[in-house]
């Protein structure tokens, strides 16, 4: 009678797992595929566009003020708000249709948009990004602050879900592309 009762417990168990893999691997399967990046194109970016055998696909583009790109066969068509994995996607379904039968799309991001640094800071202005950037790294390009500034109130004006937002930075915060970095003045 023990082995039942210490078996019982493993079964439902056992059955609970499978159930959750189910439910899971079913969850999975629905949901969009996930791309490597959840960086949002904008103005500025240099990305490079390729289709996998045909080289003269191969092409180097930035993305307008509009945030649109022009590519052979599609056209112009807005990139702006999509991650490299989404315009991939968008760039293989739209060339299956009358143009390539299997296309092996490959997006990737040559140079990011510029940050731009105002304020009390040596030598204000627009810098190239780089991923890992903090703020603390970004007022170094800008050359340190000013014997003025303030290292408190530090405010960046960033475009979240397609409208401006202003916020305050402490100096371990990221930046990101595009971003515009306000070093107001101390007054004490």
């Amino acid at each position: 009678m023990m082995k039942s009762v210490l078996l019982n417990p493993f079964s439902s168990l056992k059955k609970g797992l499978l159930l959750v893999l189910l439910i899971f691997s079913g969850y999975l399967s629905a949901a969009e595929p996930m791309s490597l990046s959840r960086y949002e194109l904008g103005a500025g970016d240099k990305i490079n566009i390729s289709v996998y055998g045909e080289e003269d696909m191969d092409k180097q583009l930035i993305l307008s003020d509009a945030g649109t790109v022009s590519y052979p066969f599609l056209g112009e068509f807005k990139a702006k708000g999509l991650t490299v994995g989404q315009l991939e996607q968008m760039i293989t379904k739209r060339l299956k249709q009358g143009y390539f039968i299997d296309p092996r799309v490959s997006v990737g991001i040559v140079e990011y948009r510029k940050f731009f640094v105002s304020g009390e800071v040596k030598s204000p202005g627009g810098f190239q990004f780089e991923p890992g950037l903090t703020l603390e790294k970004a007022v170094a390009l800008a050359g340190g602050f000013t014997q003025r500034a303030s290292k408190r109130g530090i405010t960046v004006t960033r475009e979240e879900d397609g409208h401006p937002k202003e916020r305050e930075l402490s100096l371990n915060d990221s930046v990101f592309p595009g971003d515009i970095i306000v070093i107001s003045e101390s007054f004490f």
